[in-house]
């Protein structure tokens, strides 16, 4: 019994070191690549495709601004304090400036 349970620690020392090892690698060769995008004009759009593979499904796109300051005001909910109407509905989702128009 005592050697199976040294081998098994000795193959989860061996994995958790091995995964300790592949991160630290990793981190490494990445550490002087610039993360994200670059701020700017206009979207990112990402197209998000789900199929349930029983002839259903679902399309949709997400629309996320490239400014900074517009990608923040989405989180700003509109009673929020000292928020103007203008402010926190320029970066307002689609689905909130369908309501907007209806």
């Amino acid at each position: 019994m005592t050697g199976e349970v040294a081998l098994i620690a000795g193959l989860v020392v061996a994995i958790a070191l091995t995964v300790w090892l592949k991160a630290r690698q990793t981190i490494r060769r990445e550490a002087d690549r610039p993360r994200g995008i670059a701020p700017g004009e206009g979207d990112h759009i990402i197209d998000v495709e789900y199929s349930s593979g029983l002839g259903g499904g679902h399309a949709t796109q997400i629309r996320v601004p490239r400014d900074p300051q517009a990608y923040a005001r989405r989180f700003v909910p509109r009673s929020a304090p000292g928020a103007d109407e203008g402010a926190s509905r320029h970066g307002a989702g689609p689905r909130e400036q369908e309501k907007d128009e209806r």
